[in-house]
């Protein structure tokens, strides 16, 4: 298939770099209204800091002079700060984090919105999580569908695969399918419009 074959080429084997480590939880607070090239620059300075401790003892505006380059740095810093140290204090490690983080607890925290959570929980915790986002929504708009909230895109993204894919192949499927779709959009768009003549 095109989109897996050629757009996914030259990716990490599940998309997101890293997955799997707490650089992840990182990386998707940056990346809010921020490109990827950016976040990569952010990570690169962050270097020795891309865990709970150092996190928890970075001075804030140490902090914020490091990831400048993702934008709203003074917020993404008090946001990262906050919940290294929350998770730090609730889970002790990031592996417990991963083991019994809820939904809900991580929408509980500064700066993490639906999608944010999901990302989180799809490729840090590699939990069963659909991350959707403007690229699933811009691709299936092309295709006559509109949704009126995050929950129910997500929830349509759900019902759709849930009729394809066994439960143990989930959290690998849903972390490549918003890939793919993220990546997709990114190469057959202009504008706001996107081109799905490739698909057919």
């Amino acid at each position: 298939m095109l989109v897996k074959e050629d757009l996914l080429k030259s990716k990490p084997p599940m998309w997101w770099p890293n997955y799997g480590s707490f650089e992840v939880l990182i990386g998707a607070i940056l990346t809010q209204n921020s490109q990827w090239t950016r976040v990569e620059s952010t990570l690169k300075n962050l270097q020795g800091c891309l865990d709970i401790e150092s996190l928890c003892a970075i001075d804030t505006q140490r902090l914020e002079s490091l990831i400048q380059p993702s934008g709203l740095f003074k917020s993404k810093a008090k946001y990262l700060k906050f919940l290294a140290c929350a998770v730090k204090e609730k889970f002790g490690d990031f592996e417990r984090f991963c083991s019994e983080v809820s939904r809900e607890w991580l929408l509980s925290q500064k700066g993490i919105g639906p999608e944010t959570a999901d990302s989180i929980l799809c490729y840090a915790c590699k939990r069963e999580a659909m991350v959707v986002d403007a690229y699933t929504a811009r691709l299936l708009y092309a295709f006559g569908y509109n949704f009126e909230s995050y929950d129910d895109l997500q929830a349509w993204c759900i019902e759709g695969l849930s009729h394809v894919i066994a439960g143990a192949e989930r959290p690998k499927v849903y972390a490549l399918f918003h890939g793919m779709i993220v990546e997709f959009v990114k190469a057959n768009s202009k504008g706001k419009q996107v081109n799905i003549e490739s698909l057919k």
